[in-house]
């Protein structure tokens, strides 16, 4: 069965005739869910059961933004808010084994709950590595400023998530953390020294080369490439995110229509392809982009699907889990 490679967004508590028609015809590789598609554990059960259908692969990828804080889809009465990444931070600058087992459990409690909807990977961590007077856009998403502190937690998170049948991606590669405006609304540009990068703000991503997942920074480095932010940057894919940092698994887009981008979106796809990813990101609900999308979009083949599959190969059944249990220590650890 032929499989684009595009993960599309959809419009609201359940697909339109127009989406289920478009989605069968183009099969991207996934669906992203946001606040619009969640409205109940039940509807939310049922819409992910609909796109796995419309799609007929039993385990393909559906994916959410749940990492805690200002970041997660998920709200309201039926769902339980989460702690940011910076409130593990602040405990492992006291116990650091601590502030991982909290990590790690609160993915686990996470992950349980997402994959009881239907939902098989969550985007997060977010290792981004923040310096002072950088944008907020990342603030209290990253886990500190210190980049092995920040990598610690990012595995834990990760095992935690990996242990409750859910695949999490790393964000945003190779970092966003020195960025001085938010790449929803204009393009980034840090001018760090490469050797300076390498030792602190690409650090977390190294040691997490190994996750399943990868979403990139729609960021320019100007002192490894000037002229392209990383997402549609060659050199920066093959020498930083490939090379460097040694992440050889599958590597999503960010949203494709954020402002950072220039270009139609046509422009913004095959320039992602040519640089290197392997997945398009399109988050919108808008019917007219997805087509554009769709069109310009490659079917997953080559390494792109060797990496893909790989991907959904590692989803593996939850080990067990006292959730009440897991999330009253959670609970007890964060409120003291």
């Amino acid at each position: 069965m032929s499989v684009r490679a595009v993960i599309f967004g959809c419009d609201g508590h359940e697909l339109t005739s127009d989406e289920i028609a478009f989605f069968r015809q183009v099969k991207p590789w996934g669906f992203i869910l946001f606040g619009r598609n969640c409205g109940s554990p039940d509807q939310v059960r049922r819409l992910t059961a609909s796109m796995r259908d419309v799609l007929g692969r039993e385990n393909a990828p559906i994916l959410i933004d749940q990492e805690g804080g200002r970041v997660q889809r998920l709200r309201g009465a039926h769902w339980k808010p989460r702690p940011a990444a910076a409130a593990f931070g602040t405990i492992s600058r006291q116990n650091p084994r601590a502030a991982r087992d909290l990590a790690y459990d609160n993915a686990r409690v996470m992950g349980a709950e997402l994959l009881d909807l239907g939902v098989n990977v969550d985007c997060t961590p977010c290792v981004d590595v923040p310096i002072e007077g950088a944008h907020n856009i990342i603030g209290d998403r990253a886990f500190a400023n210190d980049p092995w502190v920040v990598a610690s937690l990012g595995q834990a998170v990760i095992d935690g998530m990996m242990d409750s049948g859910v695949l999490p991606v790393v964000k945003h590669i190779p970092g966003h953390g020195r960025a001085r405006a938010d790449s929803h609304m204009e393009l980034p540009v840090v001018d760090t020294p490469r050797e300076e990068l390498e030792r602190t703000d690409f650090t977390p991503f190294r040691a997490l080369a190994r996750a399943p997942l990868g979403m990139t920074a729609h960021v320019v480095y100007s002192d490894i490439d000037a002229t392209a932010p990383a997402t549609t940057s060659k050199k920066v894919i093959d020498e930083i995110v490939r090379g460097f940092i040694g992440f050889d698994n599958l590597l999503m887009t960010d949203d494709l229509t954020m402002r950072a981008l220039k270009g139609s979106l046509t422009e913004r796809v095959k320039a992602s392809i040519a640089a290197g990813c392997d997945m398009i990101l399109h988050c919108t609900r808008n019917m007219d982009e997805m087509r554009e999308i769709a069109e310009a979009t490659p079917v997953l083949s080559g390494k792109a699907r060797e990496r893909a599959e790989r991907a959904l190969q590692a989803l593996a059944a939850p080990k067990p889990l006292e959730v009440a249990a897991v999330q009253s220590r959670v609970d007890s650890a964060l409120s003291g």
